[in-house]
Parts: C-alpha cells; sequence; structure tokens
C-alpha cells in the first residue's frame, strides 16, 4: 500500500505537491468514489483516476543508457529517427528519458517511468553535477573560461557553468578538449555558450550525472541502477529542493 499522491506522482500525471493538490480539489476517485483525504493509501488492484483518466500503477523502474550521436531524446520520432528507448527493447514498462541531449551530443542520460523522481531531477532548483567533454574549434583561453563561470547571457537566455577547463589542446588543428561542469540542463546549454565566445563544439560529450559515469560502457549500451544509485541521486536532489 503506498499514499495516493505517491502513485499519482509516480505515475508521471504530476509531481506529488500537484497531486496532492489535485486530491484536495476532489479531481481524484479510487474505485469510482472521489478522495480528498491526503492520507488515503492504495493498492495495485485499486483503480485510481485523475479527471476521469485512469492512471498505470508499474513498478518504479531506473535505467542509464550511454546514448551514442544521432539518437533523439525521446520516446518516438516522426521522422523515423532512432530515438533512446529503441536501445532498451527489452524494458516492458512505458519508460521515458530525464530532460534530454542534443541529437549530436552522446553521453549519460537516465530513463525511468517515475515521474514523481524525474521531476526532481529535473526542478531548477537542485544542484546534480553534469560533467561534459567537449571539443571545440580553437582553443579558449583562462579568461574565456572564467566568463563561463561568472555567467553569459545568449539569445536573451542567462547560461552559466559551474567549472570548466582545459583538458588538452593540438596546437597543429587548433582543436581544445574542455571539461565544463552544468547544474542547468537548458536547451544545447554547452553549444551555445561556446559559440558566443567564438569557439563552435565538434564533438560533445555527457561523462557524468551526479555520482554515476559510463565506465566500463560502450555508446548504445545500457544498465538499470541499483537501488543505492537511485538513493544517491535522490538525495542529492532533495538536498536543494524543498
Amino acid at each position: 500500500m503506498e499514499r495516493l499522491q505517491k502513485v499519482i506522482a509516480h505515475a508521471g500525471v504530476a509531481s506529488r505537491r500537484k497531486a496532492e493538490k489535485l486530491i484536495v480539489d476532489g479531481k481524484v476517485t479510487v474505485n469510482g468514489k472521489v478522495v480528498t483525504e491526503l492520507g488515503t493509501k492504495v493498492g495495485k488492484n485499486d483503480d485510481v483516476e485523475v479527471e476521469g483518466v485512469p492512471i498505470d500503477k508499474e513498478e518504479p523502474v531506473y535505467y542509464l543508457l550511454y546514448k551514442p550521436r544521432g539518437v533523439i531524446s525521446s520516446v518516438s520520432d516522426d521522422k523515423g529517427r532512432k530515438v533512446v528507448t529503441d536501445f532498451l527493447p527489452e524494458v516492458k514498462e512505458r519508460i521515458f528519458p530525464i530532460g534530454r541531449l542534443d541529437y549530436d551530443t552522446s553521453g549519460l542520460i537516465l530513463l525511468t517511468n517515475d515521474g514523481e523522481f524525474a521531476n526532481l531531477l529535473m526542478h531548477p532548483s537542485h544542484e546534480v553535477d553534469k560533467v561534459y567533454i567537449a571539443k571545440t574549434k580553437g582553443i579558449p583561453t583562462k579568461d574565456q573560461l572564467k566568463q563561463l563561470k561568472k555567467g553569459m547571457t545568449v539569445d536573451g537566455e542567462y547560461l552559466k557553468a559551474v567549472h570548466a577547463k582545459v583538458t588538452s589542446t593540438d596546437s597543429k588543428k587548433n582543436t581544445a578538449i574542455v571539461q565544463i561542469v552544468l547544474h542547468e540542463g537548458k536547451n544545447r546549454q554547452v553549444r551555445r555558450m561556446f559559440e558566443s565566445l567564438g569557439y563552435p563544439v565538434d564533438k560533445l560529450k555527457r561523462e557524468r550525472y551526479g555520482t554515476l559515469d559510463l565506465h566500463g560502457m560502450n555508446a548504445g549500451d545500457s544498465r538499470p541502477l541499483k537501488p543505492f544509485e537511485v538513493k544517491q541521486l535522490r538525495a542529492l536532489a532533495e538536498k536543494t529542493v524543498e
């Protein structure tokens, strides 16, 4: 038996707080009866509906995927391109990616059917490190790396890195390998920040997300998260989300 609001959040319908409001507002029914009591608990055999729509009560699952380049961070694509769920055909639950990586960006992405967990990790105030490795055309200076950490406005949107450092350079090819750490996950953020400095990104990979990395994995590989890894991620995000 689980609290009703937790079951609704796990189903991805809404965050737990929003689920509580839906219950209080009389928009949730259990076995055909309106329930407004937040302490209500339900089991697998109970029929729960939110605003007249039945919810599925799957067991929560969590997966890590090493996303290759040329793959969409979605569960479907109207142009017929490969999507992240194509790499986990054995998973029967209706999983979806937490956040996204651009089509041309490779690296670590998480998938789950736990809407509450996904909402927690994507909350704008959480501070889970996302570590990227970028290959830039041109070699950024120390002052320019400081600018990434100071923050900048690009196309009217404020973008900021937590940390950035050049790990290697190739003076003949005029390229650099830069490690950059973000807490945010805004659209094409790394590429836009470097482009604004005049250094287009040739390749980009997310190699770490919180306590998770891609050790021992190749592009296209996936694995379920261990229970302690889920707990660690949840704890990291909850430190800054009240």
